[in-house]
């Protein structure tokens, strides 16, 4: 795998230095009709802007996590759209300006497009192994399923539930007698005592 990160510093010195060129240069006196000196200049703007915002954030964030697949794809993606205005304004330099703004950011221009070509292999190959990765998750994944498919489930567990109660005790509560019949029968006892005792006394009667 290409090491990504001497690559950054490489891309990070060539983007300051060409940051410095582009605002020493004097695009207005090149040799060139106004709408081809507008075009470059506004092309020029462009790549200063990317160079002094965009590009440090995304460096920043492949330095912090270099096997981050979608942090390198983000600096990619920046350096194939700065390459293309790069290489159009140094198209314009060579053709309109003067030699030493040519040589200038074709220098720069070489380092950036070495540095795409270097950081897509890197991007490449990190995909590949992230991809790799994926698959053996995913063959573990099913091995496991089909494991646990193979495997009967244990018997269900039998909760008994006792849910039948008690008999409840039955208490006999004896009834008292109510106390009318309690006085009647002991009136009748003591006039059958009476009756009783009247016949035993009678004196017999004489023959």
């Amino acid at each position: 795998m290409t090491a990504i990160l001497p690559q950054l510093d490489r891309l990070q010195s060539a983007a300051s230095q060409a940051n410095s060129d582009l605002a020493y240069m004097r695009i207005e006196k090149w040799k060139a009709d106004a709408n081809s000196r507008q075009q470059a200049q506004a092309n020029a703007d462009a790549i200063q802007r990317n160079l002094a915002q965009a590009l440090p954030a995304l460096i920043g964030a492949v330095r912090s996590a270099p096997q981050d697949v979608n942090a390198e794809f983000k600096l990619y993606r920046n350096l194939n759209v700065l390459y293309d205005v790069f290489a159009s304004l140094t198209e314009s330099a060579g053709a309109f300006g003067p030699r030493s703004d040519y040589d200038t950011l074709a220098r720069q221009l070489a380092v950036i497009d070495s540095v795409r070509r270097n950081l897509a292999d890197s991007l490449e190959n990190l995909t590949a192994a992230t991809q790799s990765e994926i698959n053996q998750l995913r063959t573990q994944v099913q091995t496991l399923q089909q494991k646990a498919a193979a495997t009967p489930p244990p018997p269900p567990k039998k909760v008994i539930v006792d849910d039948t109660e008690p008999a409840k005790k039955t208490t006999t509560h004896k009834k008292k007698p109510p106390p009318s019949a309690t006085q009647d029968s002991s009136g009748s006892s003591s006039s059958s005592s009476t009756s009783s005792g009247n016949s035993a006394t009678a004196p017999a009667k004489q023959q």
